[in-house]
């Protein structure tokens, strides 16, 4: 018979944090993911009578995933549509699926190399896992991490930026979102108006106009230096849109209000712009 100190234990945290990061994808390009993470500790009691204390979890573990895949360009290694150099700190790539050629120019940091053919929720788990097992204490036999989806009812769109004036992880120029989005007219939510934005920015690049160096070959090329470094990116036109302000969510609400107002005169309009998962801006406008 085992006796209690011998018999391993699971401890468990549901929405330990959220990974907002964009990802290439063979069908649909470049594409902006939140995914929430849940994880599993399994392991002998410690000498606190615990396999590791809530506040040690989220203290390593958010720590190892903000410092890794968190608002990063996820890249699959195995995906024969990707051509990819990596030099002095830096990695470029070219990407030709069937969305039209991307091209992607960083530092090292702003990329996560995937070694899959596709970039899933599940073969990202599978890449993080072993790196966070070196965070934890010896006494963690096995960790288990998983990667969903928040579930939304209603209306949602995929969007990816950059923001080259944030001081952290932000700057870099192709992390994104999966987001919702309420709006309002006269009070009263307009689930038609949000299904019909929600659609026009499917997997949509929001990109700065200050930050558009060139419009040539269909394609949209952005560029900037941040405190990380140099960033460039090349995507097709038809899946960008280009904000006259920075793309913070606090100005992408606005820009959508503005839109709303100016086409639907004498109407008080509210947007609730989420980025990604449970936080976002709200802007008003009466037109």
């Amino acid at each position: 018979m085992s006796s209690p100190s011998s018999r391993l234990s699971s401890l468990f945290v549901e929405h330990l944090t959220v990974i907002d990061c964009a990802r290439l994808d063979a069908q649909r390009g470049l594409v902006g993911e939140s995914w929430i993470v849940d994880i599993e500790l399994i392991g002998e009691l410690d000498a606190q009578s615990m396999v590791l204390d809530f506040g040690e979890v989220k203290k390593r573990l958010k720590r190892a995933l903000d410092d890794s895949a968190d608002h990063t360009l996820l890249v699959p290694l195995r995906d024969p549509a990707l051509r990819l150099q990596a030099a002095d700190g830096r990695i470029d790539l070219a990407y030709d699926g069937a969305a039209g050629l991307i091209e992607h120019s960083s530092p090292t940091c702003a990329v996560t190399l995937v070694d899959a053919a596709s970039v899933t929720a599940d073969s990202l788990a599978a890449h993080l896992g072993p790196m966070l097992k070196t965070v934890v204490p010896d006494n963690v036999a096995e960790l288990r991490l998983s990667l969903r989806d928040e579930a939304i009812t209603g209306a949602r769109y995929h969007y990816t930026h950059g923001l080259k004036k944030h001081a952290g992880h932000c700057q870099r120029i192709a992390h994104g979102h999966r987001s919702r989005i309420e709006i309002r007219v006269d009070g009263e939510r307009d689930a038609a108006l949000e299904a019909a934005q929600a659609a026009r920015w499917t997997d949509i690049y929001l990109g700065t106009r200050e930050d558009l160096v060139s419009s040539a070959d269909g394609r949209h090329h952005y560029a900037y230096v941040s405190a990380e470094g140099a960033f460039t990116l090349a995507l097709p036109a038809a899946r960008c849109e280009l904000l006259a302000a920075d793309t913070t969510v606090e100005c992408i609400a606005d820009h959508l209000a503005e839109q709303i107002a100016a086409e639907r005169p004498g109407r008080a309009i509210t947007v609730r712009a989420y980025e990604g998962v449970m936080k976002g801006a709200i802007a008003r406008r009466h037109g």
